[in-house]
């Protein structure tokens, strides 16, 4: 299938039928698995008129590399992602001061579904991550983020850079974690126009990237343990964020 993609996962799948169920192209179910779940699924299917059809595990393990498919997979339509040229009329149809979240070079697909999946849940209105030294958005990317994919707005842009200088020309504050910091993540005022900024597995942050940044936070750590998984840090940042702004009245 030309400009094409293989998803996979009873969450996923569902979230692509809910949300834009024209994409899925066609179907298939496990052989022989036929809970209540993944029943309700081929009924939805059916009403949809997607082409379903069922397969032995072997073969739905083989179409996938072996990852845990749930027993559903379907190929579907590429869903476009957003560019930096799109973002300031982005921002400027915002109804509400805007919350974002930029990844700058997370390159483990299991960690950039799990932020997508917290930025989701946290009710983000953006997602900004780079082309570049990062992870795409992949099947297991999906996978992991159990839907938020079909839902969140993504920014995939071949300068950072200058996608945050088009932030900042917006009013937007931007916000870095790195352990060196001297603020806390819990000193921070994290209720205006705000664009929370994760670095990557490992070394954090690029220099480019902390140096647009209008200031930096940590998160404080009590043990032995010097840092946390980005998709863990990124969670604890942005609730911290939804906490404040529920607390200010904001949205």
């Amino acid at each position: 299938m030309a400009q094409g993609e293989i998803i996979y996962g009873l969450h996923a799948v569902e979230s692509v039928l809910r949300n834009d169920p024209r994409r899925v192209r066609r179907a298939c179910l496990l052989q022989g698995r036929d809970d209540q779940r993944l029943a309700r699924l081929a009924d939805e299917l059916r009403a949809q008129g997607i082409a379903t059809e069922r397969a032995e595990r072997q073969q739905m393990d083989e179409w996938v590399g072996g990852a845990r498919h749930q027993g559903v997979i379907a190929w579907c339509d590429s869903l476009p992602l957003y560019s930096e040229s799109q973002l300031t009329d982005f921002l400027e149809r915002l109804d509400s001061p805007p919350f974002l979240l930029v990844l700058d070079g997370v390159q483990d697909p299991h960690n950039l579904g799990a932020c997508l999946r917290s930025a989701d849940g946290a009710g983000v209105h953006g997602v900004i991550f780079p082309k570049d030294k990062a992870s795409s958005i992949t099947p297991v990317v999906r996978k992991v983020a159990c839907g938020a994919v079909e839902t969140l707005p993504l920014f995939q842009v071949t300068n950072l850079a200058r996608a945050l200088r088009m932030l900042q020309d917006a009013g937007v504050w931007l916000i870095g974690t790195a352990g060196e910091a001297e603020q806390s993540l819990y000193e921070a005022d994290l209720t205006g126009p705000l664009a929370l900024v994760m670095g990557g597995e490992g070394k954090g942050m690029r220099r480019l990237t902390r140096e647009h940044c209008d200031s930096l936070v940590h998160l404080p750590m009590a043990g032995s343990v010097e840092s946390l998984n980005v998709s863990v840090a990124t969670g604890i940042c942005l609730f911290e964020a939804v906490r404040q702004r529920r607390t200010a009245g904001k949205p």
